[in-house]
């Protein structure tokens, strides 16, 4: 996958709608073995995300 943070430009990212039911979610910051300890609502601000229901579970 592609890191939604730390790119030249800004890409297309979804959320799953799942994600906001938990207080931080980790994602890739960039780099590899970098991960960033975010709530997902600042995770949303930072990447213009969209959300919808993208899991089956």
């Amino acid at each position: 996958g592609i890191s939604p943070l730390g790119q030249r430009r800004r890409l297309p990212t979804m959320l799953d709608s799942s994600a906001l039911a938990h207080p931080t979610v980790y994602v890739s910051a960039g780099r590899r073995g970098l991960q960033v300890e975010l709530a997902p609502t600042d995770l949303l601000t930072l990447t213009d995300a969209q959300v919808a229901p993208l899991s089956t579970r």
